[in-house]
């Protein structure tokens, strides 16, 4: 499976001449375009790196502002409220902007581009933005209109409870047209992504985490409810990043004009996508948020114990994951429309590669250092030491499964590059199913075994991940469309070799330095600084001494 590969180039597309309709005209496409065809052809894993890196700086601002929210409300009822409120809005976010709706587009974006005139381009771009704006402002209007109604449900566990009740309602009218406004974002984002314009989608997120943390440093301290005060900043950074992307658009002459059409063909085709692609690319977010509603019937404090070990496990699947699988999906869809089923395998054998090679190690620190990463970050102010230790239980159940996140991210992309949106639907409601049936059985042991269910949760949405991945894996290997797992025996084995020894140095680490809750700030930072960077630098170095080629992580992207 990871056979070596250096530098594949993949031939630029020539329509048949047979058929003049197919042909792209470079004086058709944007001037964009046009001057790509006399430029380098960037690396995929260039690409791979500069989403990361921005992804990293917007990933750093949203533990920046966990540590500021821990302060300002730590994991208390009104803490509960305000994640349950964010999370709605944050949930269908990455259906939509990130999940369902990016996989359906830009497929079909790409073939447009590919094979249609630039006018068509922009007929389509101009009605799928009509027709995804008019949806999500009616739903958005419902909810703020009655989002008691919407509470009940994704609430219910605190219709005994009405302050979190009724704070909850009220931050929801707030929180959730961020909704309609960052779904829009990620139409534009999309757009940017297939014409290879990748740091500006990953770098607009950054703007949510900065108002939040001006909001609860700024402004919260001055109201009687300091929660209300992230609930406005919410709204106010969907407003924020809209408007950030759309001169970018303008520049590739893709600035959407809405014409509201709903039998546009090529709408049809995304939103047929779409729908079932809710499900496949975004099994994991819904398990998570069946965790938030069944936590909710937890003790106090649960809600805010998953947020806080959920953000925490984000980070490496936000940084890596979304990268690799936002720079892949152009990709492959390029190299099936170029029907070339090997280039195919070996792109999706590269992002697979990929994803091992980060996670596993990002998997094993996470659960061998869960305390001292929260203590670190979020024992200030009211975060109390206990609610670190039962967040820390939570982070390590999560972690069993990040590696399972990380490979749905890309797994799911060699399904939806050729539409194929019905295979991942199958295989979620396997691993959606089994989720809750493990929801209820793990509640049930480690909350009347030990007081933790919202451990339970969290282990039972990695256990139906890796499920998930499993399933998804074997599909595309039936189809011949990534090789099999028993040519990476040695790959797999030099891995195995670089976490054990990262494993102990570890252990080794925290057994010498225990003391976490008696530092002061400084302290921590520079001790788990300096066990996180040893335990990278050993993990690399043994892979290197182990005859790691890196090299094989060089791939070129395909071009039009």
């Amino acid at each position: 499976m990871f056979a070596r590969v250096v530098g594949v180039n993949f031939g630029k597309y020539t329509a048949p001449l047979a058929d003049p309709t197919c042909v792209v005209r470079l004086s058709s496409l944007p001037s964009t375009d046009r001057d790509s065809e006399n430029k380098p052809r960037s690396g995929m894993l260039r690409s791979s790196g500069m989403v990361g890196l921005s992804t990293t700086l917007s990933r750093v601002l949203g533990l920046v502002r966990d540590v500021v929210i821990a302060r300002l409300v730590g994991a208390s009822g009104a803490a509960d409220a305000f994640f349950v409120a964010f999370k709605l809005p944050n949930f269908f976010r990455r259906l939509f902007a990130e999940g369902a709706f990016n996989t359906a587009f830009v497929p079909v974006l790409s073939d447009y581009r590919r094979n249609r005139s630039l006018a068509e381009v922009r007929a389509l771009i101009n009605r799928t933005a009509a027709v995804l704006g008019a949806v999500l402002s009616l739903v958005t209007i419902l909810v703020v209109l009655f989002p008691s109604a919407v509470m009940a449900v994704y609430g219910m566990g605190y219709l005994n409870d009405p302050f979190r009740f009724d704070l909850a309602s009220d931050l929801l009218r707030w929180t959730f047209p961020y909704l309609l406004l960052i779904s829009l974002t990620g139409l534009a984002g999309s757009i940017l992504n297939t014409y290879d314009r990748f740091a500006v989608p990953a770098l607009t997120p950054v703007f949510l985490n900065l108002c939040l943390i001006l909001a609860a440093l700024w402004i919260a301290p001055g109201l009687d409810q300091p929660v209300f005060a992230l609930a406005w900043a919410v709204l106010a950074a969907g407003v924020i990043q809209l408007l950030f992307q759309l001169p970018f658009l303008a520049r590739i002459h893709l600035l959407p004009r809405p014409v509201l059409d709903w039998t546009d063909p090529g709408v049809r085709r995304i939103f047929k996508l779409m729908i079932p692609a809710m499900f496949g690319v975004s099994v994991s977010q819904i398990n998570l948020l069946l965790d938030t509603i069944l936590a909710t019937f937890l003790p106090a404090g649960s809600v805010s114990w998953l947020y806080y070990s959920d953000r925490l496990m984000e980070l490496p699947l936000g940084v890596f994951g979304v990268a690799i699988a936002t720079v892949a999906l152009p990709n492959l869809s390029r190299q099936r429309f170029e029907t070339d089923p090997q280039q195919f395998a070996l792109m999706l054998q590269w992002a697979v590669r990929l994803i091992l090679l980060i996670s596993l190690p990002a998997s094993l620190a996470l659960m061998l250092l869960a305390e001292p990463i929260l203590a670190t970050l979020f024992q200030y102010g009211v975060m109390s030491q206990s609610d670190v230790q039962m967040a820390s239980y939570s982070l390590i159940a999560y972690a069993v499964g990040l590696v399972a996140f990380m490979l749905v991210k890309v797994l799911a992309t060699g399904y939806f590059a050729h539409e194929d949106t019905m295979t991942p639907v199958r295989i979620g409601i396997i691993a959606m199913a089994v989720n809750m049936l493990l929801n209820l059985i793990f509640v049930a042991i480690f909350y009347f075994g030990y007081g933790i269910g919202h451990v339970g949760l969290a282990l039972a949405t990695s256990v139906s991940a890796l499920l998930n991945a499993i399933l998804l894996f074997r599909g595309l290997r039936s189809q011949n469309r990534i090789p099999a797992l028993r040519e990476s025996f040695r790959f797999i084995a030099q891995l195995l070799a670089a976490l054990l020894v990262m494993g102990a140095l570890l252990l080794l680490l925290t057994a010498l330095w225990n003391d976490w809750y008696q530092w002061g700030v400084f302290d921590r930072v520079w001790r788990l600084t300096l066990i996180c960077g040893a335990g990278g630098l050993v993990y690399f170095l043994t892979l290197t001494f182990t005859g790691m080629r890196w090299q094989q992580f060089r791939m070129r992207s395909s071009s039009y």
